[in-house]
């Protein structure tokens, strides 16, 4: 393997590992918001003493996500100055803006905040108390806007123009410079479309936990007696300590879910129009074509691992969904894979230079196989939470007395199984978003292309076995820190939230203290 494919793979692994953890914190730090506010809401000491029970809870598991989210998201800033040191030099000037405004603002501000707000339990008045994980919850949608601004600069180039003098692409205010950037319809489509599925990621979490405890504590109750008192305590865990955050949960999963689609239809339109290519080879739509029909499922030729679309055969097909997803006219035309390629040839070149200078075949089509079945799986396997959560409606329904635990076994794994899928999809969507760019690192704006960058001349000009050895040492020492990771996790999911107990002297309840272990 050569040091750019080294290099993809690198950062591809990096990238994806770093955002199992982005979107956790992101909707769980909203979740644990509303959780405290809740509790501080609440007239109902009984109620009060639940909310704050299940904030310290998912609380503890927020701040372990927290820090492995810090430690792996500090490599990706460097792997731009070492491995992508062409992509730095040609871009820093636009991408570094963002990126800065990420660390000096948003960064600090999530940071600052949750250590006021860990260590501030009973020693900061209730209600500031409360506005400190606001501010972390604000803190991390801040500092994703303006990782999506970076990243939106690489799908649609704006608020920049190429200096002839020094080869580098500048922030101009003829251009808009760094408001343009920050301002990018890019930037405003993936925006609310990465927030909601962190949102749908959080969600899951929190209910596919808070499920497997409700039906542990049902199954205690039944196994003790409800008229027994440890009985009666399981029987108070599971309906109400419990269920209410179940409900929660599914709540914010139909919540999510909504603003999911709605922005994903609007993403989509734009993405057929700065990037056609991209949404085209998600369709495996090889020719251009009238009403295109959305693919459920289509086998590919020989080379269909790469970026062919010979022998392509479409088996399942809904007529007429892509024309409508494009456009909104389920009678318009969509240009195919192959046309596209033909016209880039002839727009860019048939040829591109490296960074060794060489002149190699220029191919403007990405892997065929990977955009189209990413797409996918991003769509089918969120469909999981959904499913979740309408069992979770079920199993749960009712309302004062006769409101519904459960001791389904069924239902108790699949909630735990649930909890992986939201994280998947929205990796296999960034997968998605990054490997139907290529070859372009920096995509040409349609209105003005000048601005632009294949990724075969965004590499550092280092030897495979470099990159090879950052390759490796990464890989280890991230699969030491997921184990690390699991098992906090795991521990802090399973010890669960202890039963109310009273005080016989002052009838007040024992609310747990903030702890997590390591």
């Amino acid at each position: 393997m050569e040091a750019l494919d080294i290099a993809r793979w690198q950062f591809g692994i990096t990238t994806v590992y770093h955002f199992i953890f982005v979107p956790l914190t992101i909707g769980l730090s909203l979740l644990v918001a509303i959780m405290q506010t809740t509790a501080v809401a609440s007239k109902d000491p009984d109620r009060k003493d639940a909310w704050t029970r299940m904030t310290k809870f998912f609380g503890s598991m927020l701040i372990v996500n927290f820090g492995i989210g810090i430690a792996t998201g500090i490599v990706q800033e460097f792997q731009f100055g070492l491995n992508w040191s062409e992509y730095a030099r040609y871009v820093g000037d636009v991408f570094g803006a963002p990126l800065a405004l990420e660390g000096l603002a948003a960064f600090f501000l999530e940071s600052v905040f949750l250590g006021l707000w860990i260590f501030g339990w009973g020693k900061m008045p209730e209600r500031i108390h409360l506005l400190t994980i606001w501010a972390v919850a604000i803190g991390t949608m801040l500092s994703a806007y303006f990782i999506i601004a970076a990243n939106s600069f690489m799908q649609h180039p704006v608020g920049a123009l190429l200096n002839p003098e020094t080869g580098r692409a500048e922030l101009d205010p003829s251009q808009g410079s760094l408001l343009a950037v920050l301002t990018n319809i890019t930037t405003l489509a993936a925006f609310p479309h990465v927030i909601s599925g962190a949102w749908l990621v959080a969600a899951a979490f929190v209910t596919g936990i808070a499920s497997w405890h409700m039906v542990r504590h049902h199954i205690k109750a039944r196994e003790h007696g409800l008229e027994t008192a440890e009985g009666a305590d399981h029987h108070h865990a599971a309906k109400d300590l419990f269920r209410p955050v179940v409900r929660f949960g599914v709540v914010a999963m139909f919540a999510s879910a909504l603003v999911l689609v709605v922005s994903g239809d609007f993403q989509a339109k734009i993405m057929f129009e700065q990037q056609p290519m991209k949404m085209a080879s998600a369709e495996a739509l090889c020719t251009t074509q009238e009403s295109a029909p959305f693919s459920i499922l289509a086998v590919g030729g020989p080379d269909a691992f790469s970026t062919d679309c010979d022998g392509v055969t479409h088996l399942i097909e809904i007529p007429y969904v892509t024309a409508i997803l494009a456009t909104n006219d389920p009678g318009a035309t969509l240009q195919g894979v192959d046309d596209l390629n033909a016209q880039y040839k002839e727009e860019f070149g048939e040829t591109v230079t490296d960074i060794h200078g060489q002149e190699i075949a220029a191919d403007y089509r990405p892997n065929l196989f990977v955009t189209y079945w990413s797409f996918r799986l991003m769509m089918g396997l969120a469909a999981f939470s959904g499913v979740l959560a309408l069992w979770a409606l079920w199993v749960t329904r009712g309302r004062g007395d006769s409101a519904r635990t459960t001791g389904s076994k069924a239902f108790q794994w699949f909630a735990v199984l649930s909890i992986p899928m939201p994280f998947l999809a929205n990796s296999a969507g960034w997968v998605f978003t990054e490997m139907g760019r290529q070859p372009w690192v920096v995509h040409p704006n349609p209105d003005d292309p000048t601005v632009r960058l294949m990724t075969t001349q965004a590499v550092s000009n280092h030897p495979a076995w470099m990159v090879a050895t950052s390759l490796i040492a990464f890989t280890l020492v991230y699969g030491v820190l997921a184990v690390v990771w699991f098992q906090m996790m795991r521990r802090a999911a399973l010890k669960g939230v202890p039963l109310p107990k009273r005080d016989p002297e002052t009838d007040e309840l024992d609310t747990p203290t903030l702890s997590f272990d390591y």
